[in-house]
């Protein structure tokens, strides 16, 4: 598991002033690790012991999400259970005594493989010789704004976190964009940081595959389990396209099956009419339900994005929103949801999909969508 870690690249430490009222814990550890050390790592791996720790930023880690996101770290959800992790939390200044309070709680759960958390308001220091890069935190649309706007907030934010990334991250780092608007926020970072493959940037499209999934599920009256070949294609936004064209439930086609659960039915308008806005809409119902956003299914899905590109998918199509190079004729460079599979600690979109002419135009609405947002924040893309 991670491997990689024992070759990586090493970096002279950088000296700076250190800031004793940043420390969420005191079970703070160095980041680096020297020749000596990475070969001891590697050898108690081999004699049957742990691997070397793995050092994961999150940021807006005070918030909902990352509240519910850090725990499930430290418990091993996201690596397995013979892997260390240390957890490097990045905040805005005015949330850092709440993040302390996060911290203290990891602590006081003593997770056998958490070996330290570090809490910060500085990126520079948090991104440092980092392994894995959560990126949930973002500044949320606020009453009556214009979208236009709050891709340029979020695009000078994304600037200076990609610029951040690029300068201190380990070259190999992973990259997950879960803050909104979560695929040009990821265009964005990514641009910024050109010494980072750009192959190594993704942005969170998991939380509309497991919505559908779970639509599916209830509607067809099946385990999860039974249904295979789902996707999303396009932006994280009502523009989203939810495609159940090729999907299987237990080795049938979908519709297939729907129709004979529901006899009589037109199972196409449902899935028109109802399945693709439900899933669309599903977060604005979320909060119109319970006057909050979807935090712990966000969570859990940045779990499961990141842990399938970690540990793969063992042949089965997720998605992911990923840097186009025009598959299926979207423009390149776009962070666009494809149907992918993941192993190796690798990507790949799932290639030889014939797409049918309901499904081109709904792909070719969301790609529009993710062109015009591409086009507002251009001011941000290094050229």
């Amino acid at each position: 598991m991670l491997q990689r870690n024992l070759t990586r690249t090493l970096r002279t430490p950088l000296v700076r002033t250190f800031r004793s009222d940043l420390l969420g814990t005191d079970v703070w550890r160095s980041p680096y690790k020297d020749e000596l050390a990475e070969a001891r790592a590697a050898q108690e791996y081999a004699d049957g012991g742990m691997l070397p720790t793995v050092k994961v930023a999150v940021t807006g880690g005070a918030g909902a999400i990352g509240y519910s996101l850090l725990f499930r770290i430290a418990s091993g959800e996201l690596f397995g259970k013979n892997q260390r992790v240390q957890i490097r939390c990045i905040e805005l200044p005015f949330a850092m005594d709440a993040l302390k309070g996060v911290a203290m709680e990891l602590q006081d759960c003593a997770f056998p493989l958490l070996d330290g958390v570090y809490c910060t308001d500085d990126a520079e220091r948090g991104f440092d010789d980092v392994d894995v890069a959560l990126l949930v935190g973002s500044k949320p649309r606020g009453p009556g704004q214009e979208r236009g706007d709050l891709l340029k907030e979020n695009g000078a934010i994304f600037t200076k976190i990609g610029q951040a990334l690029n300068k201190f991250a380990r070259p190999t780092v992973k990259v997950t964009v879960v803050g909104n608007p979560a695929n040009t926020n990821c265009l964005i970072c990514a641009n910024n940081a050109p010494d980072i493959p750009i192959e190594n940037f993704t942005a969170m499209t998991r939380l509309d595959h497991d919505r559908g999934m779970g639509q599916l599920a209830k509607k067809a009256g099946v385990s999860v389990k039974s249904i295979n070949d789902f996707c999303i294609w396009g932006n994280h936004s009502p523009t989203m396209y939810p495609d159940i064209s090729r999907t299987l439930i237990n080795g049938r086609p979908a519709m297939n099956v729907l129709a004979g659960a529901h006899a009589g039915v037109d199972m196409k308008q449902w899935y028109t009419d109802q399945f693709i806005p439900t899933v669309q809409q599903r977060g604005a119902a979320i909060i119109g339900a319970r006057g909050a956003s979807s935090a712990a299914s966000a969570a859990n899905a940045c779990i499961m994005h990141a842990r399938d590109w970690e540990l793969g998918t063992n042949g089965s199509i997720t998605s992911m929103a990923v840097p186009s190079k025009g598959e299926y004729g979207i423009s390149p460079g776009l962070f666009f949801s494809y149907p992918v599979r993941t192993g190796g600690s690798q990507w790949e979109i799932v290639e030889g999909i014939d797409i049918d002419e309901f499904s081109a135009e709904k792909i070719k609405i969301t790609e529009n969508e993710l062109k015009s947002e591409r086009d507002a924040v251009s001011m941000y893309l290094p050229q």
